[in-house]
């Protein structure tokens, strides 16, 4: 007598991944961090054998979609952030759809990045660095939102400070001269340091003038400085065809940035910002004087005076 044959037993596994398929919204909330992971399983994200599992399955979503021309975009899913936009959104943060709604917020916002059938892996690390760049700006925006207007002429703080940040980079570019530039500007909170970066080529002979949109974090880390009075520094890296890279930089002092000498320059730049040893010197690359700025104009009052030490 023949053996009968059983239904095959559903594969748990695709399941999964065909629920990870349906949540996508043309974008992919993801969890990176095993301890993420773990938090939003009890909010009713799908449950794998444990988070290397889920990262392989998530990547072969991803793959898949690519190989039939759907388009992607990934973004950063922090459970944190996810319960808070529910709690203000009005939503369950354990409904599928809930997630599908923080997902389309995420790219909303700009923080997601496009997917080109990549390893997840070679992706992390930019979407790392995309997370901290928007909590950085949005921390520097409550700063400037907590400014108030000045006692003595009414004027908003944040809208003058953010003006005069604007100024002091156009200025800054200005000095540089030609060439391609790289500025960091950073400063140091209760939170914790916030850095914001800013590319621009100049050539010569020409009025550099950078754009709004491009220029926007770092011009708002450096209101923020400016309207909270704490220490900030603006380092710049310029680079040219046949030249040895050229670093200066600027300490924001009495609502201006003075220039920092090369030796300071030199600390700064060759000094690690959390643990504060030295660190070796790039070869090739010249660390210089700051010019001296001249802003378009000075301010009519004087809101306050900035920190004193230059930030790396």
């Amino acid at each position: 007598m023949a053996r009968q044959r059983t239904a095959p037993r559903p594969d748990r596994h695709s399941s999964r991944l065909d629920r990870v398929d349906r949540e996508l919204v043309g974008a992919l909330a993801l969890l990176a961090e095993e301890e993420d992971y773990h938090r939003m399983t009890r909010y009713g994200a799908p449950r794998f054998r444990d988070h290397a599992q889920y990262l392989d399955s998530a990547d072969t979503v991803l793959r898949s979609r690519a190989t039939r021309g759907r388009r992607t975009r990934i973004g950063l899913l922090d459970p944190e952030e996810y319960v808070a936009f529910c709690v203000g959104s009005g939503l369950d943060p354990g409904r599928p759809e809930s997630r599908q709604r923080f997902t389309e917020h995420l790219v909303e916002t700009g923080a997601t990045l496009p997917y080109e059938d990549r390893p997840l892996t070679d992706l992390l690390p930019g979407l790392a660095q995309l997370a901290l760049r928007r909590a950085t700006f949005a921390y520097a925006g409550e700063l400037l939102d907590l400014a108030g207007r000045c006692e003595e002429c009414g004027e908003s703080l944040a809208r003058a400070a953010f003006d005069r940040a604007s100024e002091l980079l156009t200025a800054a570019c200005h000095a540089l001269g030609a060439g391609r530039h790289h500025l960091v500007c950073s400063t140091s909170t209760e939170a914790g340091p916030l850095l914001a970066e800013f590319d621009i080529d100049t050539s010569p002979g020409t009025s550099p003038h950078p754009e709004e949109s491009a220029a926007l974090e770092l011009v708002t880390v450096l209101a923020a400085a400016l309207v909270a009075r704490l220490p900030c520094g603006l380092v710049a890296r310029t680079s040219g065809p046949d030249t040895s890279d050229a670093v200066r930089g600027w300490r924001l002092r009495e609502h201006t940035l003075r220039p920092l000498t090369a030796a300071e320059v030199f600390d700064a730049y060759c000094t690690d910002t959390e643990s504060g040893d030295p660190i070796p010197p790039e070869p090739g690359v010249d660390y210089r004087a700051a010019p001296v700025l001249t802003p378009p104009r000075t301010p009519h009052h004087d809101h306050g005076q900035e920190g004193e030490d230059a930030q790396g």
